[in-house]
């Protein structure tokens, strides 16, 4: 290198290098900013705001606590004066002339990123104060010409964040005169129109949306942005990544799904970072310290399982000396159930009280009923309510949801193998229900945590101080446009009070109600096609699913199989629903309910069809039959079909045993429904051909053998009692 070159390369890195150095030195520290905010009241979204400034070690003061706020819904309607006096005040006693002040609401404002990389980008606009700004005017449209042009970006101010040096803020402030109930967009526009006061105090408005993000207007250019373990949301109109978020006007739903997310609240890597703050454990407490909680029930249709909802409930693990009940029952099919229940069980709890159909109260009566229930009693620390058709299977779902210590959360549950559930991702224009980007992905649990979310029914737990306090409006659930549940939720939010969700267990699931008849004894039975989870734990025998694994099937006799599959309550409810038809036929060899009208070997029964029961008993045969079969006979699938199903009565007095007889069927299955010894003596069934009998058949197990040809085979003789067997001649 010749030294003219030499010298050049030495002017240019001193005249290029160094100057950048020295910009860079002049950004202002981080111990210079001081966010500014005003609180007067500490609502979810005030806490939400703070985690967030702690989450990136922002200094944060704030204003206005203990004052009441004397506008009224300063976000949506000109007012927001107040702000401004008291910032005027709060900034007059501040001495430190060098100090950034960062000025921005609360109530609907995220951190994003750190004051490091807020206080470089404010550096880098070269202005003394910088507003965000947003598309759309508010509140006077008529000063729209007077607006600056922007060469990018969005044009008008927005006085919900603003960030600038103390003195230029003071300057700025120093002209308000204002009322309470003024406008601060207002006051703070008409100083930035004025090209005089706007050029002294040295203000421009952060266009691109590098530093502030107002929603309004703007949500079709917001995305979340997973990278690199941070969620950042990212401005896709002009590929910025701003560091303050803020709900601005309509948005407030839109910054509460963001809130899920920013500041790193959820990542793919490490899932929920905040779903384990400010818990409220209960395990050290004890019995006696429980919080005290009122469960309201809720029966608005005829729903199936009730009887296991009620089981359910005793084995919640919460002691019910710290429980009391509000059932409110619309449908007179349930009063036996609820009656029940309360007289077996009533007893155990601290108190309760059951609103019966007869009083004619509809819903929207009986919820806010349960709630001024719980409202007015002192001792009362929760509600919990849960409608009938929730099935809950977590018995720690009620202590897992008071140490999550929120204001109102709910256990994610859902519809069985649909996207069903009971909360809403977010709302549509007009209120109702629109998906998120996220719900499949909460729902079928593939993102786990807490969220807050627009709405949520069926089951939640909310906080008594809640009812004491905001929500001390008796009628929360009237309306006369929108269900009950849909009025209560609408006034949760309006009070900007936030709705949780979490699936971070697995608690229960949602009953199927359509198409449930009440027109049987037990209606519980014809489940199989609605709720077959729910009919498989009810009716199934426990120990089915280790028929093969832990080789439960018995040989008693060649080629002949006995295996547990119905439980006693399926086995009881199936003879009591056959004794309350009562439509026996006489045995007798002329049966006009088959084809020919002709039985050469006829008992005493009742077939599945005159109970329209056919149907439901082909599903039993297909899901929990065929694939025993399939297995104890290799080669051989059976589509489970039928000619006759049928339960047999065996009594001495009447038909007490059955000739030897081959069956019109490829394989027969036999259930025995009630006990021997205790419900009957005798009975059984034996093989000619083996010489080979069963004469002590176990409730609920089935035999199968094969029925023409190889296994002749009789009934022997029911000596007292009776005996009841189901009967299926498969594949005939």
């Amino acid at each position: 290198m010749t030294l003219s070159s030499l010298l050049l390369f030495v002017a240019f890195f001193v005249g290029v290098f160094f100057p950048l150095k020295k910009c860079e030195e002049q950004q202002p520290p981080e111990d210079k900013l001081l966010v500014v905010t005003i609180a007067t009241r500490e609502t979810d979204g005030f806490k939400r705001f703070l985690r967030s400034a702690k989450y990136f070690n922002y200094t944060v003061k704030v204003l206005g606590q203990g004052h009441k706020w004397k506008s009224d819904g300063y976000m949506e309607t000109p007012g927001g004066g107040q702000k401004v006096r008291l910032l005027k005040t709060a900034l007059e006693e501040l001495k430190i002339q060098d100090k950034i002040i960062l000025f921005i609401d609360s109530y609907d404002v995220l951190f994003a990123s750190g004051p490091k990389e807020l206080l470089k980008k404010f550096h880098q606009a070269g202005h003394k104060v910088v507003f965000s700004s947003e598309s759309l005017i508010w509140p006077d449209r008529h000063l729209e010409d007077k607006h600056p042009h922007v060469t990018e970006g969005n044009r008008f101010l927005n006085s919900g964040g603003f960030i600038g040096y103390l003195p230029n803020i003071k300057e700025m402030v120093a002209e308000w005169k204002g009322e309470d109930s003024d406008s601060d967009q207002l006051f703070f526009t008409k100083i930035y129109i004025d090209s005089t006061k706007r050029k002294s105090i040295n203000i421009t408005l952060d266009a691109r949306c590098r530093l502030f993000q107002n929603l309004h207007g703007a949500l079709d250019e917001v995305v979340l942005k997973f990278e690199d373990e941070r969620v950042r949301a990212r401005n896709l109109l002009y590929d910025t990544f701003p560091v303050i978020i803020h709900g601005n006007g309509p948005t407030k739903l839109q910054i509460n799904y963001l809130g899920n997310y920013i500041p790193n609240t959820w990542t793919f890597e490490t899932g929920c970072t905040a779903c384990h703050e400010d818990l409220r454990p209960l395990t050290a407490l004890k019995e006696n310290d429980y919080p005290l909680v009122l469960i309201g029930i809720f029966i608005q249709q005829p729903t199936p399982f009730v009887t296991v909802f009620f089981e359910r409930l005793l084995k919640l693990q919460y002691p019910k000396n710290r429980l009391k009940l509000f059932i409110y029952n619309q449908e007179a099919c349930h009063m036996h159930h609820v009656s029940s229940f309360l007289q077996d069980y009533g007893s155990l709890y601290r108190d309760f009280r059951f609103i019966e159909s007869e009083e004619n109260m509809d819903t929207a009566a009986s919820r806010n009923l349960a709630f001024d229930t719980c409202r007015k009693d002192k001792d009362c620390d929760y509600f919990f309510s849960v409608d009938i058709e929730v099935v809950i299977m977590n018995k720690n779902t009620l202590n897992i949801l008071i140490e999550q210590n929120l204001s109102i959360v709910a256990p994610m549950v859902t519809r069985a193998g649909q996207l069903r559930s009971n909360f809403w991702g977010a709302l549509s224009a007009d209120g109702y229900y629109a998906r998120s980007e996220d719900y499949v992905e909460i729902v079928q649990g593939r993102r786990v945590g807490v969220w807050n979310v627009p709405y949520v029914s069926s089951v939640y737990l909310i906080k008594a101080s809640l009812l004491r306090t905001e929500l001390t409006d008796y009628k929360l659930f009237n309306s006369h446009n929108v269900d009950p549940d849909m009025a209560y939720c609408h006034t949760i939010r309006n009070k900007g009070i936030f709705m949780h969700l979490t699936n971070m267990h697995s608690f229960g699931h949602i009953l199927s109600t359509e198409n449930y008849q009440t027109t049987h004894l037990h209606n519980d039975l014809w489940q199989i096609f609605e709720n077959p989870q729910d009919w498989r734990d009810r009716y199934i025998h426990e120990n089915y699913t280790h028929i093969i694994k832990d080789k439960l099937i018995e040989t008693p006799c060649p080629d002949v199989y006995w295996f547990p599959v119905f439980s006693d309550i399926a086995c009881n409810h199936l003879v009591e629903e056959m004794e309350y038809f009562g439509k026996w036929s006489g045995g007798r060899n002329v049966d006009p309910r088959i084809q020919g009208g002709y039985e050469n070997v006829p008992t005493v029964d009742i077939h599945m069809d005159q109970i329209n029961f056919e149907k439901e008993w082909h599903k039993f045969l297909l899901e929990y039959i065929a694939p025993i079969t399939e297995k104890l006979y290799p080669g051989y699938y059976t589509k489970a079909q039928f000619d006759l199903a049928f339960v047999v009565r065996y009594k001495p007095d009447e038909q007490p045993s059955l000739k030897p007889h081959h069956d019109a069927s490829t394989f027969t299955i036999n259930i025995a429904l009630n006990q021997l010894g205790l419900d009957y003596q005798g009975g059984g069934c034996r093989f000619l051909r083996y010489d080979c009998s069963v004469q002590a058949p176990r409730k609920g197990w089935a035999l199968m053998h094969p029925g023409r040809l190889t296994h002749y085979h009789e009934g022997l003789p029911t000596t007292t009692g009776i005996r009841y067997i189901a009967v299926s001649f498969v594949d005939p």
